[in-house]
Formats: structure tokens, sequence, C-alpha cells
């Protein structure tokens, strides 16, 4: 009697454990790569940090080669060209394309941020700030047509403001030397990503007065795309890169703001530990980073409107043509 029990009790055993393997994403399924491009790197992509660092790709068989795409244009330009398989951008990229009628839909599928992510920073010492502060000054801007400079021209309307009349917005600094232009004497104000937006103030060259992110309100404002072809041939690499990256995204909003500079600091090697802090922090208080990937067709909407009151909407693009939400709503249903 004994010696039967015992051999059940051994067969359970390793039965469980054949079970407890053919579960784990790295055995029964070969480790897939994907060409990330993001369009720049900062810290407002928090979560996908998170999900490389504490190896939420890596448990789900995938290897993910991260390539800064340095723009809009070029980035959603390495996608149109099969030169990455997703990249991370703003939704109005393919708006824009799909409005352009770009000869394969481009789908976005999962939600990053939720706010933008840039700040305003004032050259003098400001005892308080409102917009009409803006009023008769020269703010160094964003490029035209890009979410960030769209959000700026919504939030000075929002706010009493006529962009381009009441404000002299400069736009013909690239992107990466904005922060440089400002240190060096360009405009009274300017809207910049962080860190930058910090380094400079830890510099004694700017203060920051305002959240461009928390007077514009929610909206599906950085998102991962892939060509609709892709998403139709892989559907399981994207549910497991999903399922990843909603893992980032709840370890993010549980843990506290050390917790997540630790995480990102090897991202992040060149930035002071003081800054990353600042940074993190300021994100996290105002709700930048979506709480899970699903892109809401509201939010979706005023995205829409802050393109249409920017006069840069070349036609409505319905929220179905461009947003797949299947695996999103999938991967959030099994938690």
């Amino acid at each position: 009697m004994k010696r039967k029990k015992s051999g059940f009790v051994f067969y359970f055993i390793i039965s469980l454990l054949f079970s407890l393997i053919a579960c784990s994403p790295s055995s029964n399924q070969s480790t897939s790569k994907i060409r990330l491009v993001e369009v720049t790197h900062s810290l407002f992509y928090t979560p996908q940090y998170i999900a490389l660092t504490k190896g939420f790709f890596k448990e789900q068989g995938l290897e993910i080669e991260l390539i800064n795409g340095n723009g809009g244009d070029k980035t959603m330009t390495t996608l149109l060209a099969n030169q990455s398989d997703m990249i991370l951008m703003g939704t109005e990229g393919a708006i824009y394309v799909t409005a352009r009628g770009a000869n394969e839909p481009v789908m976005a599928f999962a939600q990053l941020t939720q706010t933008d992510g840039t700040f305003l920073l004032s050259r003098q010492p400001l005892a308080s700030f409102t917009w009409d502060q803006l009023k008769g000054k020269k703010l160094l801007g964003q490029r035209r047509g890009g979410m960030p400079e769209m959000v700026s021209e919504y939030v000075q309307r929002k706010n009493g403001l006529r962009p381009h009349q009441d404000v002299e917005i400069i736009q013909n600094v690239e992107f990466q030397n904005l922060g440089t232009a400002f240190a060096s004497g360009t405009g009274d104000f300017v809207q910049l990503f962080e860190p930058v937006a910090s380094k400079l103030e830890q510099e004694g060259k700017g203060r920051i007065v305002a959240s461009f992110g928390k007077d514009s309100g929610i909206v599906p404002y950085t998102v991962y795309m892939t060509k609709k072809s892709f998403l139709e041939k892989n559907p399981e690499t994207v549910t497991r890169f999903v399922r990843a990256l909603y893992q980032a995204q709840k370890w993010v909003q549980s843990h506290s703001t050390d917790e997540i500079v630790d995480a990102v600091t090897p991202h992040f090697k060149d930035i002071d530990r003081s800054i990353l802090t600042s940074v993190i922090e300021r994100y996290k208080s105002q709700a930048s980073w979506a709480p899970d990937p699903f892109i809401d067709e509201k939010e979706y909407n005023h995205l829409l409107e802050i393109m249409k009151q920017a006069g840069e909407l070349p036609k409505e693009v319905p929220y179905q043509q461009i947003v797949d939400t299947n695996i999103s709503q999938r991967v959030i249903r099994e938690q």
C-alpha cells in the first residue's frame, strides 16, 4: 500500500513539473526578435525600460532590439520601409499616413503614455505663473504638426491666447537642439521634454513653470504601432509583447519612485540620480503613464480635436481604421 502511494506521489510531482515547464513562455515558444524603434530616448517612456530591465519581455520569449528613431518622420519611415517591426511614437503619425493613403495600413495596438510629456520653462524666475504671461513673448517651440506643438497651441487657446499672434513661436530649431538653443539665449520660454528640462533647471538656465500634460487632458499620446500585415501574421508575438508591457505598467503603478529610478538607471547612466528622481516623480504625479495598454476611443477623439484646432488634421480618420484593441483587451482580461 505504501509503495502504491509513493508511486502515485512520484508521478503526481513529475506531472506537475511537466505542466509548469509547458506553461513557461521560454519553453514552449521560440525566441522572437522584435526591431522596435522609439521616436526618442526619454524617461517619458519609463514603463518600456522597466519591461526591459525587469526581464518582462525576455520572460515572454522576446528579444527586443531597441533603436532611437530621432524624430517622428524618421521613425515612421522605418516602419513603412520594413526597417522595423514596431514603432513607438505619437498617434498622429498613424493618422497622417492613413489620411495620405498609405500603401499598407498602420495600426496602433497598445498605449504607453496618456498625457503630453513636455514642460514650459521660463528664462526669468517667476514668483507665480499664468499662461497669459506668454503674451508678447517668444516661445521656443516644437515641430509643426507634431503632437507637442499641437498640444502647446491647444493649451494656449484654452487660456485665451492666439498662437502665432499673441505669442511668437520659434520653430526653426531641431528637436535635439532645443535645450542648447534656449541655454544660448533663444526665446523667453521653451517647451521641452524631460530630462532636458530638469537639466537646464539644475544648471540655473531656466525654471519649469507649467506642465502641458496637466493642461491638455488625457489622450493616447504615445502608442505602439505596426503594419496591419505584421499584426495579422504575428498575433502571438504581438500578444506576448503587450503582455510584457502591461506587466511593466502595473509594476510602475505599484512601486515607489526610488524603485523606479533604480530600474531605469541602466538606460540613463549619464543622468544624475537627483534629476532621474525629480523627472520620475513629476511624470508619476501627473499620471503621464497609461495604467494599461488599451487605447480609448473617447481619448482618441480628444486627440483629433487638438489636431483639428491646430489646423493639422488632413481629414477625419475613424478610430477603428487605425486602432486595434483586440490584443490589449485580451491581455487585460487575462490578469
